[in-house]
Protein backbone atom coordinates (compact mmCIF):
# COMPACT_ATOMS: atom_id res chain seq x y z
CA UNK A 1 0.00 0.00 0.00
CA UNK A 2 1.61 3.60 -0.56
CA UNK A 3 1.92 5.84 2.27
CA UNK A 4 -1.23 8.85 2.18
CA UNK A 5 1.63 11.52 1.96
CA UNK A 6 3.82 10.25 -1.10
CA UNK A 7 1.62 8.51 -3.29
CA UNK A 8 -0.08 10.56 -6.08
CA UNK A 9 -3.11 9.28 -8.17
CA UNK A 10 -2.84 10.11 -12.07
CA UNK A 11 -6.16 10.14 -13.84
CA UNK A 12 -4.49 9.99 -17.13
CA UNK A 13 -6.61 10.96 -20.67
CA UNK A 14 -4.23 10.86 -24.04
CA UNK A 15 -1.17 12.92 -25.34
CA UNK A 16 2.42 13.18 -23.15
CA UNK A 17 1.39 15.31 -20.74
CA UNK A 18 0.24 12.12 -18.42
CA UNK A 19 4.12 11.18 -19.01
CA UNK A 20 5.71 14.06 -18.10
CA UNK A 21 3.86 14.69 -15.00
CA UNK A 22 4.61 10.66 -13.51
CA UNK A 23 7.62 10.74 -14.18
CA UNK A 24 8.51 14.26 -12.81
CA UNK A 25 6.30 12.93 -9.94
CA UNK A 26 8.72 10.15 -9.25
CA UNK A 27 11.58 12.39 -9.49
CA UNK A 28 10.26 14.55 -6.23
CA UNK A 29 9.47 11.08 -4.85
CA UNK A 30 6.10 9.76 -5.04
CA UNK A 31 4.82 6.67 -5.28
CA UNK A 32 2.37 7.28 -8.84
CA UNK A 33 -1.32 5.42 -9.45
CA UNK A 34 -2.15 5.77 -12.59
CA UNK A 35 -5.84 5.24 -13.99
CA UNK A 36 -5.51 5.18 -17.30
CA UNK A 37 -8.73 5.52 -19.96
CA UNK A 38 -9.10 2.93 -21.95
CA UNK A 39 -8.69 4.31 -25.91
CA UNK A 40 -7.41 7.42 -24.55
CA UNK A 41 -4.17 7.29 -22.97
CA UNK A 42 -0.73 5.89 -24.05
CA UNK A 43 0.14 2.54 -22.74
CA UNK A 44 3.42 3.58 -22.26
CA UNK A 45 2.54 4.76 -19.45
CA UNK A 46 2.88 1.96 -17.55
CA UNK A 47 6.10 2.11 -17.77
CA UNK A 48 6.64 5.19 -15.46
CA UNK A 49 4.06 4.83 -12.99
CA UNK A 50 4.16 2.25 -9.76
CA UNK A 51 0.87 1.01 -10.51
CA UNK A 52 -1.50 0.92 -13.73
CA UNK A 53 -5.21 0.16 -14.24
CA UNK A 54 -7.44 0.28 -17.38
CA UNK A 55 -10.46 1.94 -16.44
CA UNK A 56 -13.63 3.05 -19.06
CA UNK A 57 -14.03 7.08 -19.12
CA UNK A 58 -17.33 6.38 -17.01
CA UNK A 59 -16.36 4.27 -14.54
CA UNK A 60 -16.31 6.48 -11.68
CA UNK A 61 -17.07 3.75 -8.70
CA UNK A 62 -14.27 1.47 -9.99
CA UNK A 63 -11.87 4.54 -9.92
CA UNK A 64 -12.44 5.58 -6.48
CA UNK A 65 -12.29 2.35 -5.49
CA UNK A 66 -8.34 2.00 -6.88
CA UNK A 67 -7.59 5.60 -5.33
CA UNK A 68 -9.49 4.61 -2.00
CA UNK A 69 -6.79 0.71 -2.04
CA UNK A 70 -3.93 2.57 -2.78
CA UNK A 71 -4.61 5.37 -0.33
CA UNK A 72 -4.62 8.23 -2.79
CA UNK A 73 -4.95 11.34 -0.96
CA UNK A 74 -3.68 14.12 -3.81
CA UNK A 75 -4.64 13.47 -7.62
CA UNK A 76 -3.96 15.15 -11.00
CA UNK A 77 -6.04 15.47 -14.22
CA UNK A 78 -4.02 15.10 -17.43
CA UNK A 79 -4.16 14.13 -21.08
CA UNK A 80 -7.33 15.32 -23.57
CA UNK A 81 -10.39 13.22 -23.55
CA UNK A 82 -12.28 13.50 -26.31
CA UNK A 83 -15.57 15.37 -25.54
CA UNK A 84 -17.41 14.55 -28.42
CA UNK A 85 -17.62 11.57 -27.14
CA UNK A 86 -19.74 12.83 -24.32
CA UNK A 87 -22.22 14.08 -26.83
CA UNK A 88 -22.30 11.58 -29.92
CA UNK A 89 -22.37 8.73 -27.03
CA UNK A 90 -24.41 10.18 -24.65
CA UNK A 91 -26.25 7.21 -22.89
CA UNK A 92 -29.74 6.34 -24.68
CA UNK A 93 -28.32 7.49 -28.00
CA UNK A 94 -28.99 4.61 -30.48
CA UNK A 95 -25.62 2.71 -31.04
CA UNK A 96 -23.31 4.59 -27.93
CA UNK A 97 -20.08 3.27 -26.68
CA UNK A 98 -19.62 5.17 -23.19
CA UNK A 99 -20.03 3.03 -21.16
CA UNK A 100 -21.05 4.83 -17.53
CA UNK A 101 -21.39 3.18 -14.08
CA UNK A 102 -24.68 4.30 -12.08
CA UNK A 103 -22.78 6.95 -10.54
CA UNK A 104 -21.57 8.77 -13.58
CA UNK A 105 -24.90 8.59 -15.27
CA UNK A 106 -26.11 10.10 -12.68
CA UNK A 107 -23.95 12.87 -12.00
CA UNK A 108 -23.98 13.52 -16.20
CA UNK A 109 -27.43 13.93 -15.89
CA UNK A 110 -27.67 16.28 -12.91
CA UNK A 111 -25.24 18.97 -14.83
CA UNK A 112 -26.90 22.23 -16.19
CA UNK A 113 -24.86 21.76 -19.62
CA UNK A 114 -21.20 19.54 -20.48
CA UNK A 115 -18.98 22.47 -20.78
CA UNK A 116 -15.50 21.68 -19.78
CA UNK A 117 -15.72 23.66 -16.57
CA UNK A 118 -19.25 21.39 -15.53
CA UNK A 119 -17.69 17.82 -16.28
CA UNK A 120 -14.74 18.71 -14.90
CA UNK A 121 -15.92 20.75 -12.17
CA UNK A 122 -18.17 17.94 -11.01
CA UNK A 123 -15.20 15.22 -11.14
CA UNK A 124 -13.07 17.33 -8.78
CA UNK A 125 -16.22 18.20 -6.67
CA UNK A 126 -16.73 14.05 -6.52
CA UNK A 127 -12.83 13.43 -5.79
CA UNK A 128 -13.23 16.00 -2.86
CA UNK A 129 -16.08 14.06 -1.29
CA UNK A 130 -13.89 11.22 -1.46
CA UNK A 131 -11.08 12.85 0.59
CA UNK A 132 -9.07 13.26 -2.65
CA UNK A 133 -7.52 16.88 -3.52
CA UNK A 134 -7.32 17.61 -6.98
CA UNK A 135 -3.94 19.27 -7.39
CA UNK A 136 -3.14 21.98 -10.57
CA UNK A 137 -1.72 20.37 -13.62
CA UNK A 138 1.78 22.44 -13.58
CA UNK A 139 2.58 22.05 -9.81
CA UNK A 140 4.69 19.32 -10.38
CA UNK A 141 6.00 20.08 -13.77
CA UNK A 142 6.11 23.88 -13.72
CA UNK A 143 8.88 24.14 -16.60
CA UNK A 144 6.05 23.28 -18.94
CA UNK A 145 4.60 26.13 -18.48
CA UNK A 146 7.07 29.05 -19.89
CA UNK A 147 7.12 33.02 -19.91
CA UNK A 148 6.66 35.69 -22.21
CA UNK A 149 8.89 35.45 -25.03
CA UNK A 150 10.07 33.44 -28.25
CA UNK A 151 10.50 29.45 -27.57
CA UNK A 152 12.71 29.39 -30.88
CA UNK A 153 14.46 31.47 -33.21
CA UNK A 154 11.31 32.88 -35.16
CA UNK A 155 9.45 35.84 -34.29
CA UNK A 156 6.07 37.53 -35.55
CA UNK A 157 6.16 40.39 -38.22
CA UNK A 158 4.44 43.59 -37.55
CA UNK A 159 1.35 42.62 -39.26
CA UNK A 160 1.36 39.25 -37.39
CA UNK A 161 1.67 41.10 -33.84
CA UNK A 162 -1.37 43.07 -35.28
CA UNK A 163 -3.05 39.64 -35.45
CA UNK A 164 -1.74 38.57 -32.24
CA UNK A 165 -3.18 41.37 -30.51
CA UNK A 166 -6.27 40.78 -32.64
CA UNK A 167 -7.13 37.39 -31.38
CA UNK A 168 -6.32 37.38 -28.19
CA UNK A 169 -8.79 39.36 -27.23
CA UNK A 170 -11.39 37.38 -28.95
CA UNK A 171 -9.76 34.23 -27.75
CA UNK A 172 -10.20 35.74 -24.19
CA UNK A 173 -13.90 35.66 -25.20
CA UNK A 174 -14.37 32.35 -26.18
CA UNK A 175 -12.51 31.12 -23.49
CA UNK A 176 -14.77 33.33 -20.76
CA UNK A 177 -18.34 31.40 -22.70
CA UNK A 178 -16.09 27.87 -22.19
CA UNK A 179 -16.22 27.01 -25.77
CA UNK A 180 -13.11 26.96 -26.55
CA UNK A 181 -8.99 28.71 -26.52
CA UNK A 182 -8.26 28.85 -29.50
CA UNK A 183 -8.21 31.58 -32.46
CA UNK A 184 -6.80 31.43 -35.81
CA UNK A 185 -6.98 35.03 -37.56
CA UNK A 186 -4.92 36.89 -40.73
CA UNK A 187 -5.31 40.71 -41.54
CA UNK A 188 -7.46 40.99 -38.24
CA UNK A 189 -10.32 38.87 -39.48
CA UNK A 190 -10.99 35.80 -37.57
CA UNK A 191 -11.19 32.54 -39.66
CA UNK A 192 -11.97 29.64 -37.24
CA UNK A 193 -12.32 29.41 -33.35
CA UNK A 194 -12.21 26.39 -31.64
CA UNK A 195 -15.22 24.82 -30.11
CA UNK A 196 -15.93 20.57 -29.32
CA UNK A 197 -13.66 19.19 -32.31
CA UNK A 198 -10.04 20.50 -30.14
CA UNK A 199 -7.73 22.66 -31.44
CA UNK A 200 -5.72 21.27 -34.26
CA UNK A 201 -8.73 20.75 -36.45
CA UNK A 202 -9.98 24.63 -36.11
CA UNK A 203 -5.98 25.37 -37.27
CA UNK A 204 -6.40 23.05 -39.87
CA UNK A 205 -9.81 24.76 -40.13
CA UNK A 206 -8.25 28.22 -40.38
CA UNK A 207 -5.79 27.37 -42.91
CA UNK A 208 -7.69 25.94 -45.31
CA UNK A 209 -9.80 29.30 -45.09
CA UNK A 210 -6.83 31.57 -44.87
CA UNK A 211 -4.21 30.12 -46.44
CA UNK A 212 -0.12 30.36 -45.53
CA UNK A 213 0.70 32.52 -43.15
CA UNK A 214 -2.47 32.42 -40.68
CA UNK A 215 -1.58 33.42 -37.05
CA UNK A 216 -3.03 30.70 -34.14
CA UNK A 217 -3.49 32.28 -30.89
CA UNK A 218 -4.06 29.87 -27.66
CA UNK A 219 -5.28 31.62 -24.45
CA UNK A 220 -6.11 30.06 -20.69
CA UNK A 221 -9.43 30.89 -19.91
CA UNK A 222 -10.20 34.34 -17.74
CA UNK A 223 -11.31 32.43 -15.02
CA UNK A 224 -9.14 29.23 -15.67
CA UNK A 225 -9.30 26.64 -12.83
CA UNK A 226 -5.00 25.50 -12.90
CA UNK A 227 -6.39 22.08 -11.74
CA UNK A 228 -7.73 20.94 -15.14
CA UNK A 229 -7.73 21.70 -18.85
CA UNK A 230 -4.86 24.13 -18.99
CA UNK A 231 -4.00 24.91 -22.95
CA UNK A 232 -1.22 23.10 -24.18
CA UNK A 233 0.81 23.48 -27.24
CA UNK A 234 3.40 20.39 -28.23
CA UNK A 235 4.98 18.59 -31.68
CA UNK A 236 1.30 17.99 -33.09
CA UNK A 237 0.09 21.46 -32.56
CA UNK A 238 3.30 22.62 -34.93
CA UNK A 239 2.71 19.34 -37.21
CA UNK A 240 -0.24 20.91 -38.45
CA UNK A 241 0.52 24.07 -38.33
CA UNK A 242 3.23 23.09 -41.27
CA UNK A 243 0.92 21.59 -43.08
CA UNK A 244 -1.88 24.19 -43.63
CA UNK A 245 1.34 26.66 -43.99
CA UNK A 246 0.98 28.72 -40.71
CA UNK A 247 3.26 31.09 -39.06
CA UNK A 248 2.82 31.68 -35.82
CA UNK A 249 1.69 29.81 -32.45
CA UNK A 250 1.22 32.44 -30.11
CA UNK A 251 0.23 31.00 -26.12
CA UNK A 252 -0.27 33.01 -23.05
CA UNK A 253 2.63 32.97 -21.12
CA UNK A 254 2.78 30.80 -17.56
CA UNK A 255 -0.48 29.43 -18.44
CA UNK A 256 0.30 27.24 -21.10
CA UNK A 257 1.34 23.81 -21.08
CA UNK A 258 4.31 23.29 -23.41
CA UNK A 259 4.41 19.41 -23.86
CA UNK A 260 7.66 17.52 -25.60
CA UNK A 261 9.45 21.15 -25.20
CA UNK A 262 12.73 20.21 -27.12
CA UNK A 263 10.77 18.34 -29.95
CA UNK A 264 8.57 21.65 -30.73
CA UNK A 265 11.17 24.63 -30.43
CA UNK A 266 12.98 22.24 -32.83
CA UNK A 267 10.08 21.47 -35.36
CA UNK A 268 8.84 24.81 -34.66
CA UNK A 269 12.28 26.20 -35.95
CA UNK A 270 12.66 23.61 -39.08
CA UNK A 271 8.99 24.66 -40.36
CA UNK A 272 10.28 28.46 -39.82
CA UNK A 273 7.03 28.81 -37.06
CA UNK A 274 6.86 31.39 -34.19
CA UNK A 275 6.37 30.36 -31.13
CA UNK A 276 5.61 33.35 -28.93
CA UNK A 277 4.60 33.34 -24.93
CA UNK A 278 2.22 36.76 -24.65
CA UNK A 279 0.64 38.35 -22.07
CA UNK A 280 -1.88 41.15 -21.86
CA UNK A 281 0.55 43.63 -20.95
CA UNK A 282 3.75 42.34 -22.90
CA UNK A 283 1.35 42.24 -25.84
CA UNK A 284 0.99 46.01 -25.39
CA UNK A 285 4.15 46.93 -25.27
CA UNK A 286 4.86 44.31 -28.62
CA UNK A 287 2.23 46.13 -30.43
CA UNK A 288 2.62 50.06 -29.38
CA UNK A 289 6.65 49.31 -30.32
CA UNK A 290 5.68 47.67 -33.86
CA UNK A 291 3.43 50.48 -34.81
CA UNK A 292 6.00 53.00 -34.01
CA UNK A 293 8.48 51.53 -36.51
Amino acid sequence: MGNPSTTLGLIAGAGSLPREIASAARERGYRVVAVALRGCCDPALRDVTDEFHWLELGELNALFGVFREAHVKDAVMAGKVSKQQLVRDAPGVAGSELKLDERAARELDALADRSDDSILGAVADLLAAEGILLRPQGELVPELLPGAGPLGRHVPTTAQWRDIEFGFGIAKALGGLDIGQSVVAKHRAVLAVEAIEGTDAAIQRGADLGGAGVCVVKVAKPRQDPRFDLPAIGPETVAVMQRGGAAVLAFEAHATLALQRAKLIADADAAGIALMGVSADTLRDATSEAGSQ
